[in-house]
Formats: structure tokens, sequence, C-alpha cells
């Protein structure tokens, strides 16, 4: 065979040039190699087992070895000195004597090389033409260039392997910064020659994995930008790799990149702000590119863009993409899970809901409920949010229990979580109080046995459980339960904390209640501080501090009005966010108006209504507000005609149904029928309403068809629901 034979042949001969290489006056003008019989050079030859004494046997070599020294030995007629040391430390290297490979290299003088690599490689990149008699210096060849390169690329491993990591990271980057200098216009033209290419290609991608080992993150930042933006010519799985590996790297490293610094970039291109949106847009390239079959389909990278879109709070992004997924990329269930949690993430819960259903309506999806348990979960959780669609999400909830019925446990739980919260909406949906009260029974039995199957205690079951009791009435349990909800969160949670005081509250124990508040204050952060002072306010008013209680208020309002400039500037928040902020913040200029106008402090309660009017002109509970001030100043029918306003805008507002009957009744004895059927409407949406209850007895007994007996029952039904009333509705 012709390759076995140039084998043989160059075997006896690359030994002699190497050894000749070393010795050689011409080649060698180095002081330590003319010391001694015992050089340099003879010392490496025998470390790496190329002794000459007599009775060895020769050792195997390389045949890209001996390829590498016949193509610099047809190039130039000789191996140099920097050439042979390069073989010889591949040869140690690949035998996996690291240490005497890195002992080798390391007797290369690169930055003598350097200069003339880079001459050679410029030279090679310019167009033909006639050299002048004075450009004599010789142009090294190609595969001497990839020799020398890989030399130095070896260098890097071998200290890599022995942990001297930066040491490593500064001699891959000599590679680059060479072909930098000798080709600013990139390594396009030198894409033929393969050994070349390869070894650049290991360079770029093995520079900021060294600067990751050697702790240096800004450094390693750097070079993945350099490897990116330059024109190395990287083959699609490289380039793929280094771009996958710098997203993960500005996701999950916890370091702050600096906005990349584009000299080139044009006016309206777009340069990422942050770690998040850099680490975005490649994904987003890395996914456009599997798309367009340029790279093959990778899941991790759809892994780590959902995280990221997630976090950036842009869900609609994600499912867009996914929506332009080829059907073979991911299979149908992934792909409406995946799709249904993005549009319930974004609010959208009916296309949520009805990916699922198509789900759903799939034979074999009919025939698998274990398959599609979190799905089921998921749309029966949609449902119990809409008083239309409940009776939906139960039967969801049912069938799953029938099908896991015996099985996991943890399933099981999550189940009856589910359909405890679902009866208990269903209940408040109730006209028939026979009905309502078996649907709360139901959904109590439910939401125990979630928590007893539960094998750790869990936060959203013990809320709902201790939120329930509350709303029965059933204080002492709520208690418990809302105690036991705040230790295993260990005060993490402000609704845990809410529902504590409220529950205290309603026990008439308004100076706990707030001792309770006053520790949230203290454990939480002050952007979570809105819903606890306000509930601190309406604890003050409770106990007739209305003067502390507007000084709560005002640092209510002073907190949101930081927390607005803060997040405008710094932070995006989702419009579910945004909407609850400016919401609490309205509600806090109605309470405030409210408390004035008590106090017959009309002006300021004007005010406050103003500011109110600049979030949200047409709020019922702002239209409400200022029918009390008017009904307050005596002015009924301005206020009745304001009422009537708060319910054009939400007919089911219940403190304006109340306040619609009061005016009514106060006005004359014919309106009686008109604010029995308010009333009744309030009750019918609040059955433990004492307002509404005081009001519907008094209206009985103003009028003429009514009995006595009715108006006592609806004064004694007041009466108990008042001393167990909290100074905010726990729902």
């Amino acid at each position: 065979m012709k390759i076995k034979e140039w084998i043989d042949r160059y075997r006896v001969k690359l030994r002699k040039m190497m050894m000749k290489c070393f010795y050689s006056g011409e080649q060698l003008e180095r002081k330590e190699m003319n010391a001694s019989s015992e050089s340099l050079a003879t010392r490496d030859f025998s470390a790496s087992g190329y002794s000459s004494r007599p009775g060895e046997a020769d050792p195997k070599v390389d045949n890209s070895n001996i390829e590498e020294a016949e193509s610099s030995l047809r190039e130039s007629g000789f191996l140099n000195y920097e050439e042979a040391r390069a073989l010889l430390g591949r040869l140690e290297y690949q035998k996996g004597n690291i240490e005497a490979a890195l002992h080798v290299f390391e007797g290369i003088d690169i930055p003598a090389i350097i200069p003339k690599i880079k001459n050679s490689l410029s030279r090679r990149s310019e167009p033909p033409r006639r050299h002048s008699q004075s450009d004599t210096s010789p142009q090294m060849s190609v595969h001497a260039i990839s020799l020398l390169f890989e030399a130095i690329f070896l260098k890097s491993k071998s200290l890599q392997a022995l942990g001297r990591f930066k040491e490593a990271a500064e001699s891959c980057r000599i590679i680059l910064e060479t072909i930098e200098s000798a080709l600013p216009d990139g390594f396009l033209d030198f894409s033929s020659y393969f050994k070349l290419q390869e070894i650049v290609n290991k360079s770029v991608e093995l520079l900021p994995e060294l600067w990751k080992l050697a702790s240096d993150p800004q450094a390693s930042i750097l070079s993945y930008r350099r490897a990116l933006l330059y024109h190395w010519n990287l083959d699609h799985n490289t380039r793929m790799n280094i771009e996958k590996e710098f997203a993960i790297f500005l996701l999950y490293s916890g370091c702050d990149a600096s906005p990349p610094n584009l000299k080139s970039q044009m006016e309206s291109s777009y340069a990422p702000k942050n770690n998040l949106e850099e680490a975005i847009l490649l994904l987003l390239i890395l996914l456009r590119k599997t798309v367009l079959g340029i790279i093959e389909w990778d899941p991790s990278i759809y892994y780590h863009l959902s995280f990221a879109l997630s976090f950036s709070c842009d869900l609609t992004s994600l499912a867009h993409q996914i929506e332009e997924f080829p059907p073979a990329i991911l299979e149908r269930k992934e792909r409406y899970n995946t799709l249904a949690l993005c549009y319930y993430g974004e609010g959208e819960e009916i296309v949520s809901l009805n990916l699922l259903r198509s789900l759903f309506n799939n034979n074999k999806e009919k025939e698998n409920h274990h398959s599609y348990a979190f799905e089921i979960l998921l749309a029966s959780k949609i449902c119990g949010a809409r008083s239309d669609l409940i009776e939906e999400g139960i039967t969801y909830l049912r069938k799953l229990l029938t099908t896991f019925e015996g099985n996991c446990d943890e399933m099981i739980s999550d189940a009856k979580f589910l359909l405890g919260v679902s009866l208990s909406a269903k209940s408040r949906t109730s006209s028939l109080d026979s009905e309502r009260i078996s649907t709360q029974m139901e959904a109590l039995t439910a939401l125990e046995s979630a928590h007893k199957t539960m094998k750790h205690e869990d936060a959203n079951v013990l809320y709902n459980l201790s939120l329930e009791y509350a709303e029965n009435r059933k204080l002492d349990i709520a208690l418990y339960h809302a105690k036991q909800l705040v230790k295993i969160e260990a005060g993490a949670s402000v609704k845990g904390w809410i529902l504590l005081a409220r529950i205290l509250s309603a026990q008439k124990q308004y100076s706990d209640a707030e001792n309770i508040i006053d520790a949230a204050l203290d454990e939480t952060g002050k952007w979570d501080h809105g819903e606890l002072l306000r509930t601190k306010a309406k604890l003050q008013i409770a106990q007739g501090d209305l003067k502390s209680a507007i000084e709560t208020y005002t640092r209510l309002l002073a907190v949101l009005q930081v927390q607005n400039k803060s997040f405008g500037l710094h932070k995006k928040l989702s419009k579910k966010a945004s909407d609850k902020e400016r919401g609490l913040e309205m509600e806090t200029w109605h309470d405030l108006a409210n408390v004035y106008t008590s106090l017959s402090q009309w002006r300021d309660a004007e005010v406050c209504l103003l500011k109110s009017k600049a979030i949200d002109p047409h709020s019922a509970s702002r239209w409400h507000a200022t029918g009390l001030l008017h009904q307050a100043k005596g002015q009924r029918e301005e206020a009745l005609t304001l009422f009537e306003k708060a319910l054009d805008v939400d007919p089911n507002h219940v403190p304006s149904l109340i306040s619609t009957a009061i005016v009514l009744r106060e006005l004359n004895d014919r309106s009686l029928p008109v604010a029995k059927s308010f009333i009744t409407d309030a009750l019918r949406l609040d059955r433990t309403n004492p307002r509404a209850w005081f009001n519907l007895g008094l209206v009985h007994k103003a009028g003429h068809g009514s009995s006595a007996l009715e108006a006592a029952e609806c004064f004694e039904a007041a009466i108990m629901l008042e001393e167990s009333e909290p100074v905010e509705p726990f729902r």
C-alpha cells in the first residue's frame, strides 16, 4: 500500500531529521543547546522513548506525525527546531505524558515565531501581485503554521490538565489574537485547509471555557463575544455549541455582563441591555436555525429559552416560537401543554383552556387519564376561577380522582385540593341556602382530605382551609390553620400574615391583629408592604384611631409612589401585577376619602377622589365613594345617581347595592320593594354581610306587608355576623 510504504520510508528519515534539527547549529542559535552532550533535546528525546541506545525496539509513531513531517519536508525540505518540538510534544501528549509534553512545548520560542506566522497568513490572504526584491522573507507553509498552532493549542490543553487555567487561557488566546491581527477581515480564505481550520475551531471553543475555569467571568464573556463576532468560518455545530454555552453562562453564572460594544453597530440594530436579553437573543437565533433546518433539534435550547422568557415575563414570545415549530420537533402533548401554560401565564385563560380541551378531545387521550393528569389539573384550575365554568372543572377532577383511586397519593392530594377550591367557589354562587351549605361542607371535606394525604404541610392547602373555616365563622380552627401557615412559610408570605390578622380582627382582637401586621412589616420586603399597611389602617379605624389611620394611609401612598418609579426604571412588571398595584393605589385613595368623609372634611375627601379619578375615572368603587360623600352632605338625590353609576359599571358591586337600598328607603316608602330587591341581590352575592342583613330588617320593619318576625330574624343575623366580622373581607 502507498500509505504503508510512506510510513516505513519516513519512519527512519523522520527520526534522523528530528535529531538533526535538535543538534544543527544552523537551525539552533540557542546557548543552552551548546552547553553539554546532555542537552535539552537529548533529554526530551530520552524522556519520550526515542533513545538511540542499541537493543531497544522502535516505539510506535503516530501516522499523523509522519504525514505532517512529510508535508513539511515536501514544502521546505527540512524540519526546523520549533516544528520538531511541535511533533515531539504532540507524541507525548497523545501518549498521555502531559508534563513531558508541556516540557517540550515550553521549549518553543512562541514570541519569535508569531511574527513569522502573522506575516505568512497576511501574505497568503493578499491577492496575487508582483513581489519586490526587498520582499525576501521566507513564507511559512500552511502545514507549518498548522503544526505550530497545534503545539500552542496542546500546550493550553496540557496546562488545563495540570490545573493552570489562567496560563492555559493566555496560551490559547495567542492563536486567536495572531489570526485576528493577520486577517482583520476574517478567516474565510483558509477554509480549504482542514487541519488549520480544525485547530482554530477548537481554540475558539476552548478559550471561554478556560477563562471560566480561571474564575474570570468577564474575560470569558469577552471570549464568547469574540468567538461570535469575528469571522472564524466555524462550522454550524461548533458555532451552535458556543452560542448555547454562552447563553447558559449568561443565564446561570450570576455575574453581570456589560452590554456589548459593537463598533460597527448600525443605528437601527438591536443591542441587548443585560444578561437576560443577550441570552434570549442567542437562544432565539439557535431556535430559528433549528426551524430552518440549519442545525439539529436540541431540546435543551428550548428548555433554557422557556426559563429565560418566563423569567422576563414574556411568555407570549415563547408561545409564538413554539407555534412556529415544525410538527416533528415536539410531540402533540408537550406542544399543547407548553402553549397552554404560556397563555395561562399571560392571563389568556380561555385560550389556554381551549388548547387543553383540544388535547382531551383526542381519542387516545380519553383512554388514558394517567398520562394527562397535569393537564386535567390545569384545566380544572382555570375552570374553578370562572363561575360559568366551575361545573366543567369539577367534572374533570371527579374523573381524575376516580382514575387515580388507590394510586399516587400526591396526585390525589392535588386533585382533592383543587376540588375543594372549586366547590367553595360553586357554593358562593348557589341561590339556594340548602345547596350552598351542602356544597360548603363538601368543599371543607375535600380540603381536609387533601391536607391529611399531603406528605408535607402545603401552604396553599393550609391557606384555603383556614379561609374556608373563617368564612364559615369557625374562627378558632381557622386561626389554628392560619398560624400553621405563617409558621411553615417562615413569615415570607404576605397573604398568610393578612389572613391571620383578619381572623384576629373577626374575634375583635384588634390590638393583637395590629401587632401581627407590625411583625409582618418587619419580616417582609418594603415592596410587599402595600396590603399590610392597608390592613393596619383598617384595624386603626376599627379601634377609632382615625388620625393614626390617616398617617398609615399616607405612608402607604408614599410606598406605592416610590415603588412605581422604581419599577418603571428597572423592572418590567407583568400586566397582572401592574393592574394590582394601580388597584391598590386607587382603593387607598377611596379609603382615605371615606375617612375624611366620616370626619366631615369635605375638601380633603374631594382631593382624594380627584386623585383616584386620575387612575380610573370609571371605577365602581370611586362612584360609590363619591356617592357616600354626597350622602354625608345630605344630598340624597345626587348620591343615588352616583350609586346607580357605580352599578352601571359593576352590577355586582355589593356596597353600591346596599347604599342604593338605604337611600331609596330614606327617600319614600313607595321605594321599599325596590330597595328590598337591591338588598336581596347584595345578600345573594355576600350572605355574611351584616350591613345588608341590618338594612333588610329595616325594610321589613317599615314595610306594610312584612312581619315583625322577619325583621327580628334579619336583625338577629346582622348582630351575629357583626360579632365575627373582620375589618376586611376574608377573601
